[in-house]
């Protein structure tokens, strides 16, 4: 079993903190990437863990987070 761990993305499940613009903007500050994701940034892993190519890859969380945990 593999899991995607998304970072901060984009979508309307995230429009009440984005509306708190110190808290957007604090965590902005700790993206590396320099902006929050989007939905079309998890597709590369998604498609990776679904494919072939990922057949030995086993117990794996792939982080999708524009560096936020590696800070």
């Amino acid at each position: 079993v593999n899991a995607i761990a998304p970072g901060y993305m984009d979508t309307p499940l995230n429009a009440a903190l984005k509306k708190d613009r110190r808290r957007y903007r604090s965590i902005l500050e700790r993206i590396p990437a320099g902006r929050w994701g989007q939905p079309q940034d998890l597709m590369g892993a998604v498609v990776f863990l679904a494919s072939p190519a990922s057949d030995y890859v086993n117990g794996t969380v792939l982080v999708v987070d524009g560096g936020f945990l590696g800070r």
